[in-house]
């Protein structure tokens, strides 16, 4: 069995989801299982239709309401949590060969759970598993233990001239 190892892709930048989305393709194409757990989210994004089309691809999310211009409610903090319980036992369990946890530092930066929970489940997952946490602002406890981080860097986007996401492009 091959190790398992941990990757990071966090900044400003777009294309943290969409590399993990492409990390995912590329381990499925292998026969590779992916779990992809999204933090924060509840809103419908196209890739949530990738299950249809993907043996060995699944996918939940664990977010209810867009805080992200608001406090997180009570039930945002019970759903992040409940993902970070559901995805300590999937990580620890071996069942996937790669287990994705889009904006997970979004959920530490907003404080749903704390760093060294993630730390410890980090720490309890099965050798065999490849881990990838996105979001922007990383905790450097996180970089530290990573063993790959990537930082994705706004130099131009389109949205500051009034570009709305689009479907299937932003989401």
């Amino acid at each position: 069995m091959e190790k398992g190892y941990i990757q990071v892709y966090t900044g400003d930048g777009k294309g943290k989801t969409t590399a993990a989305l492409g990390l995912s393709l590329r381990a499925v194409c292998a026969g590779k299982k992916v779990y992809f757990a999204q933090f924060v989210k509840g809103m419908k994004y196209s890739e949530l239709n990738a299950v249809k089309f993907l043996d060995g691809f699944s996918m939940k999310q664990y977010g209810g309401s867009c805080f992200i211009y608001n406090n997180p409610t009570k039930e945002d903090i019970d759903l992040a949590r409940g993902g970070l319980d559901e995805c300590a036992e999937i990580l620890s369990s071996g069942k996937y060969d790669l287990v994705v946890l889009d904006e997970i530092n979004i959920a530490l930066y907003y404080k749903l759970f704390t760093v060294d929970d993630v730390i410890k489940m980090l720490n309890n997952k099965a050798d065999g598993v490849e881990v990838v946490l996105t979001g922007r602002y990383a905790p450097p406890e996180i970089i530290e233990r990573a063993d790959l981080v990537t930082e994705m860097k706004e130099i131009k986007h389109y949205y500051t001239k009034g570009v709305k996401a689009r479907v299937g492009i932003e989401k």
